[in-house]
């Protein structure tokens, strides 16, 4: 199993295998910090915000396959 983090980060780099992405992600100690919403990172230019607690993702490696 994972280990879970905490949701202090502000900004978290994501890849490929953590597509769709979705804020806060499953291994966040405090997953159900707010509702979860999905962020249109790779139609975003691989940058994403999410509207709820401020925390910025940047999509790092290439991407194949995805809408």
């Amino acid at each position: 199993m994972a280990e879970l983090k905490e949701n202090t980060a502000r900004f978290i780099e994501v890849t490929a295998k953590d597509l769709p992405l979705h804020c806060p992600t499953p291994d966040m100690l405090k997953w159900n910090s707010h509702p979860r919403v999905f962020l249109p990172i790779v139609k975003n230019g691989g940058e994403a915000l999410c509207p709820y607690c401020g925390t910025h993702y940047k999509l790092t490696g290439p991407v194949s396959g995805h809408h």
